[in-house]
């Protein structure tokens, strides 16, 4: 199927397309194939603030402020923001 079709089609389309394909319609033409030498020189990189999910409770009246004031973002990645921004200012002084 050419990209002109299938990017002409809608959401729903596309994907009952692609369930509907067996492994056997893939093309993998344009990706290499992993070998013993691509492990040879392979290195696993970690994102430098990658994020350790962690469990902690907290009130439910300062969760909700936290979702009423999140705009752009996710309240969690408010309560990051605001938790970071007080950890600098904390070694500042």
């Amino acid at each position: 199927m050419s990209k002109n079709n299938f990017s002409d089609m809608s959401k729903e389309e596309r994907q009952k397309i692609v369930w509907e394909m067996s492994d056997e319609d893939i093309d993998f033409s344009d990706i290499p194939e992993i070998n013993e030498d691509f492990f040879k020189t392979a290195k696993r990189i970690e994102h430098p603030r990658k994020s350790k999910t962690d469990t902690v409770r907290i009130k439910s009246d300062l969760i909700n402020w936290f979702k009423s004031h999140a705009q752009e973002n996710s309240y969690e990645v408010l309560i990051n923001n605001v938790l970071e921004n007080y950890i600098h200012h904390q070694t500042e002084h």
